[in-house]
Formats: structure tokens, sequence, C-alpha cells
């Protein structure tokens, strides 16, 4: 049988949110549209514009790539279950939603702390950074949070399918996590909880602190900038980032963390969107758009738009001006 020696649950019911269902559709798809077009939208302004190939939007790139591939993880399924009576999943769609969701998340961790040990590198020695962080750095550092984030995924999944699922199956959460499902088992699940705290624990502690020791330096840079105005605006962009990263590690510590004596799935459900929905939604307004390199690159792409769309619309508006001028003027011969 799937999932383990005991196991009889073949599928899995998603409750999702059970209250203002219509209500919660048409946010939770703004917010999901909003979340591909920013990301999406970054990408391929980074992917195709020669000024921004330098490491940071190398990896602001692989950023908004992650928030894509973890949003879509679990909100096409939450979007259906609010929209459909009963949300099913099956027992391999549940783990395997379950890997991709732990492999996504746990390399977005990694990324951001390798994401401020590059902003520290380029603050600090702005005249050396493509020497400090060159290609081939930049490749490894990615590869190495992705394997990460793929060895932890494996860890817990593997735990996962030595436990037993007898019943009931009713999952009070919008996707398969880990908590709400070591509360099904009908298997002993302590060995699952202590190696689940242990390892993020550890790299939500790694990362933090990679993370604070980055900014710390980073502000101790900005704090020698002469010009008031470069500091006030220095300071205010550390702001915003620090900002998204509290709210990402601290809605995955509050979900991780959490006693299981006192958890409680709404709890849980909140910390979830934060987690899979908020953080991917806001990431290229904050990491990107409020960069002045990139908003000048996306200014000049949208200009560069419009402008090829106003100089078609000319050419055909004088090409139909012309067409008329010379119809009228082979009457006017005929006429004659």
């Amino acid at each position: 049988m799937a999932g383990g020696n005991h196991s009889s649950v073949t599928e899995f019911v998603l409750l999702g949110f059970t209250d203002l269902q219509e209500l919660l559709f048409g946010i939770f798809l703004l917010m999901y549209i909003t979340m591909l077009v920013g990301n999406l939208g970054m990408i391929v302004l980074i992917r195709t514009n020669p000024q921004l190939q330098v490491p940071m939007y190398f990896f602001l790139s692989h950023l908004s790539f992650l928030d894509i591939c973890c949003s879509s993880s679990t909100m096409p399924k939450l979007l259906s279950g609010l929209l459909a009576e009963r949300n099913v999943i099956s027992f391999n769609g549940c783990i395997t939603q379950f890997f991709f969701f732990v492999v996504l998340g746990t390399t977005e961790a990694i990324l951001l702390a390798v994401m401020a040990y590059d902003r520290y590198v380029a603050i600090h020695e702005p005249l050396h950074y493509l020497v400090a962080m060159p290609r081939g750095v930049c490749v490894q550092l990615v590869v190495g949070s992705y394997a990460a984030g793929s060895l932890n995924a494996l860890v817990h999944t593997i735990g996962l399918l030595r436990l037993s699922f007898c019943g009931p199956n009713l999952i009070n959460h919008f996707y398969c996590e880990m908590p709400p499902l070591l509360l099904l088992s009908c298997s002993d699940t302590r060995l699952n909880k202590v190696v689940m705290v242990i390892c993020v624990g550890f790299i939500i502690t790694i990362s933090v602190l990679a993370i604070v020791v980055s900014y710390t330096c980073i502000l101790l840079t900005i704090w020698s900038i002469r010009s008031a105005e470069g500091r006030h605006k220095a300071f205010s962009t550390c702001t915003s980032h620090l900002m998204a990263v509290a709210l990402f590690y601290g809605s995955a510590a509050f979900l991780y963390f959490h006693p299981f004596s006192r958890y409680t799935e709404d709890q849980g459900k909140t910390a979830s969107i934060f987690y899979t929905t908020v953080t991917p939604m806001l990431n290229p307004f904050i990491y990107s758009l409020r960069n002045k390199e990139v908003r000048s690159t996306l200014r000049r792409a949208m200009n560069k738009v419009f402008c090829g769309y106003s100089h078609r619309s000319h050419s055909n508006q004088t090409k139909a001006c012309i067409t008329c001028h010379g119809g009228v003027s082979r009457r006017n011969k005929a006429d004659t």
C-alpha cells in the first residue's frame, strides 16, 4: 500500500479555507497573478538586458524563479479547492507536492543568505566586486543552494514514507505540509519531529546569522558615507530588505518551531499564506523595483515598446492616408 507498511490511506482531502471562499478566491487569484507578472517580468528584464548581467541580478533572477515555483506548487491547488466542493489529492501527489515545496523553500532560504553576502561584497568592495564574485562562483553558490534544498527535502520525504496513515485523511490545510501530516499519522512521529526541528533550525540559524553579519557590515560601511541623502537611501533599502527577510524566516520559524501541543491548523494556514504567497508577491518590488538601475532599465524597455508601437501606428496611418489620397486622385482623373 502507498506510504508505509500499514497505510490504508490512498488520498487526502485538503480542507483549506471553508469560509468566504468566493472572496478568498478573488484575493488569492489577484495575489497569484501579481506574483507571476512581477517575477516573470524581473526574469525577462534581467536576462535580456546587458546592463543587468552582474552577480546581484543573477541571484535576483533565481529568487524570482524560486518564488514562481514555490507559489505555483501550492496556489493552483488552493484556488481549485476554493471552487470545488471537495479538494482531493492522492497520496503520491501529496508526497510529491511536499517534496518540491521543501526543495524550493529551503533553496530560497539559503539563497537569501547568499544574496546578503553578495550585497555586502558589492557595497564594501565595489571596485573589486566582479573579481570577488565571478560567474563561476555565482553558479556554484546557486547550485549548492539547490543541492542543499534537495537533500533536506529528501530526508523529510523518506521520513514521511516510513510512516503509516490509517485515517482520517482530512488535512486541515491548503497543501501538504509536514506538521498537519504528522498529526494524521498513526505511527510514532517523534523521530520525524526531532529531525524536522534540527534541520529547519540549522538552516534558519545559519542563514539568519549570515544575513545579520552581512547587513551589520553593510550598515557599518554605509555609516561612512558622507552624504546624508545617500545614507538615508541606503538605510531605507536595507530596512526593506530586512523586513522581507524577517517575514520569510519568521513565518517559516513559526510554522516549524511551534510546539505540536499548541499547534492549530488556523495558525499554520495563516503562517503559510505569508510564506507561500505574500513574500513571493512582494519580493520583486522590494528587491528589484526599489533598485534605481532596475527602474531605469525597465523605463527604457517600456519606452522602447511604446515607441515601437507608436511608430507602427504612425506608419499604418501614413500608409492609409497615402492609399486614400491615391484613390481620390485616381477618381478625380477618371472624372476628368
